[in-house]
């Protein structure tokens, strides 16, 4: 009996594990609304719109530099992706849908500093590196090459950390929730 009870509670892991996965990757996927424009405010002068695109830009990504910090950056460093590490399947999971809330806040972030005009110019470079990251998630999850797409998301943050802070909007980690993580907001 117990022999039949260990398949049957690794086939629920994995169907749960595959379902954050869709749910998550489904989550990212959708359109670039950043997280501050669910606010009533409406900035009415130019002014406003600037200050509120600078904030914009931070929030969004702070909470990229979270993500990767916290589940690519750091589990990378600390040889969870190894083949044979304790953990690593689902190290390499949670990496994959870090690296597409990720890639979906970069793409908010890019959207957000083209209402500053100092920001865009310090961000206009980054967004072809932004759009490079869109494949990696998978790739991550999958575990394909993860010394080289670990330092890609820590690249392309670390570029965008110093775009925002010679711009005046310095941006600092943000590590979000597992339920945003999931969630991809």
């Amino acid at each position: 009996m117990l022999s039949s009870a260990l398949p049957l509670r690794r086939t629920v892991v994995s169907v749960l594990l595959c379902g954050a996965l869709v749910a998550g990757t489904t989550a990212c996927g959708g359109d670039d609304k950043d997280t501050a424009s669910s606010s009533s405010a409406s900035p009415s002068s130019s002014a406003e719109r600037q200050k509120l695109a600078k904030t914009r830009f931070v929030a969004n990504a702070g909470i990229a530099a979270g993500a990767t910090y916290q589940w690519i950056v750091k589990p990378w460093r600390a040889g969870k992706f190894k083949a044979g590490a304790d953990g690593r399947k689902f190290a390499l999971v949670k990496a994959g849908l870090a690296g597409a809330l990720t890639y979906n806040r970069l793409k908010a972030a890019a959207k957000n500093a083209e209402g500053d005009p100092t920001l865009s110019k310090a961000v206009a470079p980054l967004t072809a590196g932004i759009d490079a990251l869109k494949d990696l998630p998978s790739k991550l999850r999958k575990g394909d090459g993860v010394d080289s797409v670990a330092g890609s998301f820590d690249d392309i943050i670390n570029s965008v950390k110093d775009a925002g802070k010679s711009a005046g909007a310095e941006v600092k980690d943000k590590v979000p929730s597992a339920s945003q993580l999931t969630s991809g907001s």
